[in-house]
């Protein structure tokens, strides 16, 4: 028989993927692999009679046996609007906590519970931001991606994140004699309320133009404030007070978490807006910057 070599070779497992000089959560594919390699070598008795000179005969055979081993795909949260149930009546007012509730007339304001709350008032905001460009092309197109992006982003918002909050704010239509209506004819208004602390050095947020690479937040009680953000009405619903009474719950929720100071931006052209919010108490910052300039916009402040 003839003399054989065998040469197991093994290359190193990879456990950890490091991604921006840190050391990710999830591990790379394990790969395994090996050689064989065989050496057969002909006798040298055996010579060719045409040319007399001896032949050998080298033989090289290679075997790789490769094991591939992924790890199980880790859970990812959904966020998209494909799991949402559009006909999903409203939820009556048993199964809200009374405490962060607000009624008035025929609706009432409360904080959003449902993740199709939630869309119907990205879908608000897209309608709002949408609202005199109805005639341009592709329009609903437009309208879907942007209610769909912030959709997104307001579920991600309103996790509480380094002790910053952001709360939706939503009116819904009273239930009458156990009638009820589905999300999205329910929900006619919506608002962020954010409770958010100055960074070092700040005395009104957004003071400092271009704020430092590293820089540190002041978490006491003077610098902690609130900004109400993405105020809006259905068309259908306006001129009933909605807005003013989903500010006044905004408020008194901003109160109650211990702010003494609410911010809001105001643009310059929107006249009705400004005397909303100067009728609610709210004054203009003198202080102006260029980013306010550039953005046309008033920062008002109402002192609780």
């Amino acid at each position: 028989m003839p003399p054989m070599a065998t040469i197991p070779t093994h290359r190193p497992e990879l456990h950890a993927l490091f991604f921006n000089r840190s050391i990710s959560c999830f591990k790379c594919p394990k790969i395994v692999a090996s050689w064989s390699m065989a050496h057969t070598k002909s006798s040298p008795m055996l010579e060719n009679t045409n040319d007399n000179k001896t032949t050998t005969n080298l033989k090289k055979k290679e075997e790789l046996c490769v094991q591939h081993l992924r790890p199980p795909t880790p859970k990812t949260e959904t966020l998209g609007s494909k799991n949402l149930w559009f006909e999903r009546l409203q939820p009556s007012g048993q199964e809200v906590a009374q405490g962060n509730r607000f009624e008035f007339g025929e609706f009432v304001a409360r904080e959003a519970v449902l993740d199709e709350e939630y869309w119907t008032a990205a879908w608000l905001r897209s309608e709002c931001q949408w609202e005199n460009r109805m005639y341009e092309r592709y329009i609903d197109n437009f309208k879907r991606k942007f209610a769909e992006q912030e959709f997104i982003a307001l579920r991600r918002r309103c996790k509480v994140l380094n002790g910053e909050t952001c709360t939706c704010i939503i009116t819904v239509r009273k239930q009458h004699n156990n009638l009820k209506h589905s999300v999205l004819k329910s929900v006619v208004g919506t608002l962020d309320l954010n409770i958010r602390y100055l960074l070092q050095g700040e005395t009104i947020p957004g003071e400092h133009v271009k704020a430092p690479l590293f820089v540190r937040i002041d978490r006491t009680a003077p610098s902690k404030y609130g900004y109400i953000a993405n105020l809006c009405v259905t068309k259908p619903a306006r001129q009933q007070g909605i807005a003013s009474n989903m500010l006044y719950f905004a408020i008194e929720a901003a109160k109650y978490n211990g702010v003494t100071q609410i911010y809001v931006h105001v643009d310059r052209n929107n006249r009705p807006a400004q005397m909303l919010y100067q009728k609610l108490g709210f004054q203009m910052v003198e202080t102006a910057n260029t980013k306010l300039s550039l953005e046309e916009t008033f920062l008002l402040c109402l002192q609780t």
